[in-house]
């Protein structure tokens, strides 16, 4: 995909994540798709901190924002763990849970690549108008 990217490393903590909204913020101001990238990040960033190694003392995490010419893709890069990140089934009580499951509702696409030893969950959103339009109406 060519295009525009841009990537910035932040702290393995809870504050980090408020700051990777920022970062998405920053650079799609203005665009229909703003609110559901700054969801789709947030869940992202979250679930580094709290299911990887980005969230020990000194950990980070990698935030990339990727547009090409009709999609865009958002990514969190973390420094791995020993699950690999999924949707929970339905029915679960768990009280947390359910990043992946707003991140495949607000995305066209999403999907983890690599290991234990280091992951990229990453999100693909339409920059189309139409489908632009659609992914802020789920919010």
């Amino acid at each position: 995909m060519s295009g525009w990217r841009l990537s910035r490393h932040f702290l393995g903590s809870t504050a980090s994540v408020r700051e990777a909204r920022r970062f998405v913020t920053a650079f799609l101001n203005g665009w229909p798709i703003v609110e559901a990238a700054e969801l789709i990040v947030s869940e992202l960033a979250t679930n580094a901190i709290r299911h990887s190694a980005s969230g020990r003392f000194g950990g980070r995490f990698l935030v990339t924002i990727h547009v090409g010419r009709d999609r865009l893709w958002l990514a969190v890069l973390d420094e791995g763990g020993p699950r690999t990140p999924e949707v929970l089934p339905d029915g679960q009580e768990d009280e947390g849970g359910r990043g992946l499951l707003l991140v495949s509702t607000l995305a066209d696409s999403w999907g983890v690549d690599g290991d234990e030893q280091g992951r990229t969950v990453w999100a693909l959103l339409s920059t189309e108008p139409a489908a632009a339009m659609q992914a802020a109406s789920c919010r």
